[in-house]
């Protein structure tokens, strides 16, 4: 929920495999979520808070909390998320080569990635108030092998990337290395890196192109749930230590989901 603000700020800055069913997860909307608990509602939202009370006094917190948008900011970027007749959200195209990719006039973010680390659920979970859309989720490491168009009403269209790392280097060197170096309208990249495993050579190999690249990004830390607390949180200060001293365009903050 705070990652659909923050993709709206961003913007506004600079085997056959089953489809998602159409039924609205009774936790999509904020306000359902707003009707939790307060613990359950603050580790929900803020799921950096939960994480916090772990921590040493002596690590810096600061970089996890640069971006901590009130439930009020979040509910009016969820509008954006919600399909009408005059902001219609759908799938639009997909492309197996560059120059198969259609040409929009309009901003586009892409979601870059490992294999199965999580790309298509995070593409779901944020098209979950507009559950016509069908976006395509599969088990199988490395199922993604084309570039998947959607177009949110006249805002933005989101690229869904080919994973990499699972014998999928020929898709990723082939379509998203020259998209990430030419696509004009490209104005934000999410590298999502798996949580539970931390990064890897292949994540930082994705990193150092996106650096190349000198366009923003941002990292998105998947599957937070499927560690303990001890091992997310090494995982989490050794990908800030790497934010803080090795790069140069990404934002500061990495964004937590489960």
């Amino acid at each position: 929920m705070m990652f659909r603000l923050q993709l709206l700020q961003r913007l506004q800055s600079g085997a056959p495999v089953p489809l998602v069913c159409c039924q609205i997860h009774k936790l999509a909307s904020l306000q359902k979520a707003t009707s939790l608990p307060p613990r359950k509602m603050q580790s929900l939202l803020y799921p950096f808070s939960g994480l916090e009370v772990h921590l040493d006094r002596s690590v810096d917190r600061m970089q996890f909390q640069l971006f901590h948008p009130s439930v009020e900011d979040m509910m009016e970027a969820e509008k954006l998320y919600c399909s009408s007749p005059s902001h219609k959200i759908d799938y639009h195209i997909s492309a197996v080569r560059l120059d198969h990719a259609p040409a929009l006039t309009q901003p586009e973010v892409c979601f870059i990635g490992r294999s199965n680390v999580g790309k298509s659920s995070l593409i779901k979970a944020l098209f979950s108030l507009a559950p016509e859309v069908e976006v395509r989720v599969s088990k199988t490491p490395g199922h993604t092998k084309k570039m998947n168009f959607f177009r949110v009403g006249k805002a933005f269209t989101l690229v869904d990337m080919p994973g990499y790392g699972h014998k999928a280097p020929g898709d990723f060197v082939d379509m998203v290395e020259p998209y990430l170096y030419t696509r004009k309208n490209l104005v934000r990249t999410f590298l999502l890196v798996d949580g539970s495993v931390g990064l890897q050579k292949a994540d930082l190999i994705a990193l150092e192109m996106c650096e190349e690249t000198r366009s923003p990004y941002v990292m998105v830390v998947t599957k937070i749930d499927k560690c303990g607390q001890g091992a997310l949180l090494t995982n989490l200060l050794s990908l800030q230590d790497v934010v803080k001293h090795q790069t140069t365009s990404c934002f500061p903050q990495p964004f937590l989901i489960r």
